[in-house]
């Protein structure tokens, strides 16, 4: 049996974190995600790692982005203001194919908006913040266990598709105290990137096999030097304007995660068995739903939850599969209905989509839910 500790949800990111190898964070304070910061820069120097306070966030992501090519997992954390500043150095990680793990505590916005109230605003963003046709992993933990385990799944899943991941928390739960239990050290399934030297002669960092569509990777540092761009580029890493290879290569990067979606997805469900009624929640949602369905079932509704842990692909098999079962659909999310826009692409043709949000800095309590449910 591991540790038993009482942890808040940022400080479990962070040792989730260092579990998985994080050994560089570079980021830049701001509310409400501090606490991953601090925390970080009070344990890295404890495991060999180093923490750098940049000047600012677009610093952050460069910064860790240039530690990840030199081959350590690198991670940067921020909120709202910040995760925009981060856009456009998150789609040069992406084309370069470069780990990285990238936390947005969200709060209340636009803009300043407010700092210390609960949202769930980013997730658009999340998906088509950076310009382009682009693939996206992003995890929304609702737990601090989650917290530490979905953090040491996205160091894997960023390392194994060479890709940015996403770990999409928000305020309630990156405040959100609760006890857990540690794993012991050597339990937890680590992946590393897959490394390559490529002899001097036949430098091509980004040549693969048939049918391979994620490269090994040469470190920097390790003796081997090769060009690294923004530009669409060929397997020498130098850029191109040929049509041809740069459809070839959209497409493989896109293909590296829709054909992996079965290894990448992550849903839970709860009751939906016989249900006729489903709650769509993630993140700071989830315990509100939770009270709201076990209430509902007591008074005869059948109700149950559909919730996304990975959010980044959507699971529209899942969600589909189940709509097919289901007279409704209820959204709640602390937003103006951001995931309800996916929901109803997806079941809206099979059943009813109902909705509950909070987009005031307060949060969804389990009797809007319930009072929705039984308006049906």
């Amino acid at each position: 049996m591991g540790k038993v500790v009482l942890m808040q949800g940022n400080e479990a990111c962070v040792e989730g974190a260092l579990a998985a190898g994080m050994r560089l964070y570079a980021g830049y304070p701001i509310t409400p995600s501090t606490e991953i910061a601090e925390l970080s820069a009070l344990r890295l120097p404890q495991v060999g790692g180093k923490f750098i306070q940049m000047e600012d966030e677009i610093a952050s992501i460069a910064c860790a982005i240039g530690a990840s090519v030199a081959g350590v997992k690198s991670m940067t954390a921020t909120s709202g203001p910040g995760f925009s500043l981060k856009q456009e150095n998150l789609g040069y990680a992406v084309l370069a194919e470069i780990p990285l793990v990238v936390v947005d505590v969200q709060r209340m916005g636009p803009s300043t908006g407010m700092p210390t109230s609960p949202s769930q605003g980013d997730m658009m963003m999340a998906r088509w913040g950076t310009h382009g046709d682009h693939p996206v992993i992003a995890i929304c933990p609702s737990s601090v266990k989650e917290v530490y385990d979905l953090t040491v799944r996205a160091f894997n899943l960023s390392e194994k598709y060479r890709t940015p991941v996403l770990l999409m928390m928000d305020e309630i739960i990156g405040h959100l105290r609760e006890g857990m239990e540690l794993p012991e050290p050597g339990s937890l399934k680590i992946v590393d990137r897959p490394t390559v030297n490529h002899p001097d002669s036949k430098r091509l960092p980004y040549r693969m096999k048939p049918g391979q569509l994620v490269p090994a990777m040469a470190p920097f540092g390790k003796g081997q030097r090769y060009n690294i761009t923004g530009l669409i580029h060929d397997e020498s890493g130098f850029p191109t304007n040929s049509t041809d290879e740069a459809e070839a290569m959209m497409s493989r990067l896109m293909h590296k995660i829709s054909d992996n979606y079965d290894d990448i997805k992550d849903v839970v469900t709860e009751n939906l068995e016989d249900a006729d009624i489903a709650i769509f929640c993630y993140g700071g949602t989830y315990r509100a739903a939770k009270t709201a369905m076990e209430v509902a079932r007591e008074k005869g509704y059948k109700v149950g939850i559909f919730r996304p842990r990975t959010v980044w692909p959507f699971p529209e098999e899942e969600l589909r599969e189940a709509s097919k079962k289901l007279k409704r659909i209820i959204v709640a999310e602390h937003n103006y209905g951001q995931m309800l826009l996916e929901v109803q692409r997806v079941a809206g043709r099979d059943c009813e989509i109902g909705f509950v949000g909070k987009w005031n800095g307060g949060v969804n309590k389990p009797i809007r839910i319930l009072e929705r449910i039984e308006e049906g």
